[in-house]
């Protein structure tokens, strides 16, 4: 197949729908299929030795708060004249802003199966941008009316379906989750992360990796941090990750007086030394309600570290209390006490927690998840019931 991937952010600037998409994209060379990534464009120049075709358009920036840039694909001749070139058996676009639309204007071009994935609770993005809650209603209309365009519609988890319809879409929803393959970690590397990061072994380490962004819930961490501190809970938290809020999180735990045991190393893009470090967390804090599938949680546990989260939220989906993590209520007295919970653990049960997290919460992109997500592009190319097929 000649599959087009269509996504709003891609490298250098990658967030987790990026990721995902370059996962999908790995993968599906490595079977055999002739992948294009359409996105917008950054900068030019060496990006990277990619089994896959990179084809980005003019773009320009929209916001220090969101990773989206609005795109010109219409008006940029030499995008248009390569994209003429592909001849593509389908579309598979994971957003309904700029590129997803622009995979949308090709499917019907070219009469061939658009997929669409919804990732992002675009309600709060718009929300946390403009500050109107109309404009996010409106923007969030407009997300179901996107979708409602496509063949099919997938979700990364029951809860994200939830939330596209009640966006106001009515169609059927595929739920397909991400995967995470599970890496060997490189034990030479975590010396290394040690040393760099001034991270101490003796005591044990709550790990974030994500956007620094109020919209992770951080503030909720942070104070149950403080609270912790207060009760004579030893830790380090320890921040992997940058992003439009990091002045503001910094001060925040500066006024819960927890300088001294909280560590930001910013953003890492070394795969091993972010392996290291998810490697050596004790336990993986993310009590976000904003995130639909977060693949930093299957990362965690794929080098056997368990994770907190909250009730309610798309991440608990995957979480067994007391099993293969933790879920506690929505508040920084409840994260508090389930991380304290956590801490006093046996070394046996802890043991025994990340191993179940390990063995139940990683799924391989290269395996029955990549199966089905074949088979269902294989399934729309050879159908005769789709919105923009000429009719035979």
């Amino acid at each position: 197949m000649k599959i087009g991937q269509f996504g709003e952010s891609f490298i250098p600037v990658i967030d987790g729908v990026g990721r995902v998409m370059k996962a999908y994209s790995e993968t599906m060379v490595s079977r055999g299929h002739e992948v294009y990534v359409i996105a917008p464009m950054y900068n030019t120049g060496f990006r990277g030795n990619f089994p896959f075709e990179i084809v980005d358009y003019t773009s320009m920036s929209f916001s220090k708060k969101m990773p989206w840039r609005i795109g010109f694909e219409r008006f940029d001749p030499h995008f248009t004249q390569r994209m003429r070139m592909l001849n593509l058996d389908i579309i598979h676009t994971h957003g309904p802003v700029f590129s997803g639309n622009c995979g949308l204007h090709y499917a019907k071009k070219w009469h061939i199966p658009i997929v669409g994935s919804f990732h992002t609770k675009f309600y709060d993005d718009i929300l946390q941008t403009t500050g109107i809650k109309i404009v996010a209603k409106m923007g969030a209309r407009a997300v179901a009316d996107f979708y409602s365009k496509c063949d099919e519609v997938w979700a990364v988890s029951d809860g994200t379906g939830e939330t596209l319809r009640e966006y106001g879409y009515k169609g059927n929803i595929v739920v397909m989750p991400n995967g995470t393959n599970k890496r060997v970690l490189d034990v030479s590397r975590v010396p290394e992360v040690v040393e760099k990061y001034k991270i101490r072994r003796d005591i044990p380490i709550l790990l974030f990796v994500g956007q620094l962004s109020w919209k992770k819930n951080l503030k909720t961490t942070i104070e149950a941090c403080g609270l912790l501190k207060k009760n004579g809970v030893s830790f380090q938290l320890v921040m992997a990750g940058q992003g439009p809020d990091e002045g503001g999180i910094r001060e925040l735990i500066k006024k819960n007086n927890i300088e001294d045991c909280s560590i930001l190393t910013g953003h890492l893009t070394d795969t091993g030394a972010l392996d290291a470090l998810y490697s050596i967390g004790d336990l993986f804090v993310f009590p976000s309600t904003y995130d639909n599938a977060p693949m930093v949680v299957r990362e965690a546990a794929a080098q056997y570290t368990p994770s907190l989260t909250v009730a309610g939220s798309c991440s608990s989906e995957i979480i067994d209390d007391m099993k293969n993590g933790l879920i506690t209520q929505n508040t920084s007295e409840d994260v508090a006490k389930g991380i304290q919970t956590y801490l006093g653990l046996s070394e046996e049960q802890k043991k025994e927690m990340g191993k179940n997290a390990y063995d139940t919460i990683p799924i391989p992109w290269d395996g029955p998840l990549m199966d089905r997500i074949l088979d269902r592009y294989q399934n729309l190319i050879g159908s005769n019931n789709l919105k923009y097929r000429k009719s035979r």
